[in-house]
């Protein structure tokens, strides 16, 4: 199993000037260098964070996967995703912003479980709430 999150560099910069989505892309990135740490833990083979600049062909690092949405009547490619490759070969992509971040957060919850080590990550107001709403219940007290 592999995963692959794909991120703007200038929104990751904050060059975009939108500080919430800047927050959760910085979210991401963290929660996935941390389970790239801890991949053997939940099986996975390999975790690529892939980081697009606007005069790059913005290709994918491993996963050949990209999305795309319409505009204004163009395709445009998106910015951020995360394609998470099975063991039978499927991808899910992951393009919402706080599908992305749940999705990597459930693997921190899953890591955590298997660890003694704190895998936490330290996350901005906007990603903390995104990931409180999803109740992924990493709570030790409530399972012993």
């Amino acid at each position: 199993m592999r995963l692959e999150l794909r991120v703007c560099q200038h929104c990751l910069d904050g060059d975009h000037g939108n500080e919430k989505r800047t927050a959760l892309l910085n979210d991401m990135v963290d929660c996935a260098e941390q389970i790239q740490e801890y991949k053997e833990v939940i099986d996975l083979d390999a975790v690529h964070i892939r980081k697009v600049k606007d005069d790059e062909p913005g290709k994918p690092a491993a996963l050949p996967v990209v999305s795309a949405t319409i505009q204004n009547d163009q395709v445009v490619l998106n910015d951020t995703q995360l394609v998470a490759e099975g063991q039978d070969g499927n991808m899910l992509v992951y393009t919402t912003p706080d599908d992305v971040l749940t999705v990597l957060a459930g693997n921190l919850d899953e890591i955590s479980k298997a660890v003694t080590e704190d895998v936490t990550v330290d996350l901005s107001a906007v990603g903390a709430e995104i990931v409180s709403q999803a109740d992924l219940g990493a709570n030790r007290e409530q399972e012993q």
